[in-house]
């Protein structure tokens, strides 16, 4: 069984990962809007904003200095920048454990974001910035899936990528759906950059041709079970990983495995014609406290468990 403190490493590690990689790109196409001077154009900025926390709705009307905050800020826990230092010292603490091309990888993004011309590239280009940040995320992302052996500590790490961006893809959708909510999409160029913020445009038009509309949209992000960014692939590999995990360290039926088998459960059976009728906000908000319930049981689980538990009868 890995130690607790590895476990939780590996696992911080694919959070803060995944959460870098969501802020840059919701970072990169909230910029790339405001090109386009529409009501559509805006409706995407308060999109971004909303999927990340900000109240303020000025902010909306100052892309730059927001985009540039939410990369390079280091008094904000959610910044690319922060997310990036945070990951990169739980792989230095467990070194051992990733293979050399993970710990380069991540060591170059993290040296490009934290460096002394971090900010001056991103004034000179902030676009063409965050989607080499983007890019060099998914490299680290295929250099963990092809050089890491896929045991123990892999499955933490990728644990921890896919609940983060089932927790995130959530709060991305509720902010646009989900109930109470004053922001309605509407305008075809918002439809598109939500579905980019998912990094979905391309698979959705595959699925659905040309017809952009609001019910195919929350469709495809929460329910297809081939796109890995829709929740319900996200829900499903949680699934598979904490019943591999729990098999391993020898814990049964564990809450953790519990919590994500109902929450996939709940996704795979639910019915789109009446989530649309209900309304998508009660499901999206269940997911957001679900994922959370599930962290809180995996740290239970695999981290802050009882010492007599891991020993010997």
């Amino acid at each position: 069984m890995m130690l607790a403190r590895v476990a939780d490493s590996l696992y911080w590690i694919g959070r803060y990962i995944e959460r870098a990689e969501h802020v840059s790109r919701l970072s990169a196409v909230m910029l790339n809007a405001t090109l386009d001077r529409t009501a559509g154009a805006a409706q995407t900025g308060r999109i971004a904003l909303a999927a990340l926390g900000e109240t303020d709705a000025a902010r909306a009307d100052q892309t730059f200095d927001a985009a540039r905050d939410l990369a390079l800020d280091r008094d904000d826990p959610g910044a690319v920048v922060v997310s990036l230092a945070r990951a990169r010292e739980n792989a230095r603490q467990v070194r051992d454990q990733i293979t050399t091309e993970t710990w380069e990888r991540l060591n170059l993004v993290y040296l490009r974001i934290t460096g002394r011309a971090a900010e001056a590239a991103f004034d000179d280009d902030p676009a063409e910035f965050l989607q080499d940040v983007i890019a060099d995320l998914h490299l680290f992302k295929g250099a963990v899936d092809a050089t890491m052996s896929h045991g123990e500590g892999w499955r933490f790490l990728m644990l921890g990528v896919y609940l983060e961006r089932a927790q995130l893809m959530a709060r991305l959708l509720e902010g646009c759906f989900g109930e109470g909510r004053t922001l309605s999409v509407s305008e075809p160029l918002a439809l598109m950059g939500l579905l980019r913020m998912g990094c979905a445009l391309e698979p959705y038009l595959r699925v659905y041709t040309a017809d952009i509309n609001p019910r195919f949209l929350l469709e495809f992000l929460l329910f297809d079970e081939d796109f890995p960014r829709s929740i319900r692939f996200c829900t499903a590999r949680m699934q598979e990983l904490l019943t591999q995990l729990s098999r391993e360290a020898g814990a049964g039926r564990s809450d953790a495995l519990r919590l994500a088998g109902r929450l996939d459960a709940r996704l795979k059976y639910a019915d789109v014609e009446e989530v649309e009728a209900t309304g998508a906000g009660g499901l999206l908000s269940a997911v957001a406290a679900e994922c959370a319930a599930i962290h809180e049981a995996i740290y239970e689980t695999f981290v802050a468990y009882p010492l007599e538990l891991s020993l010997p009868a």
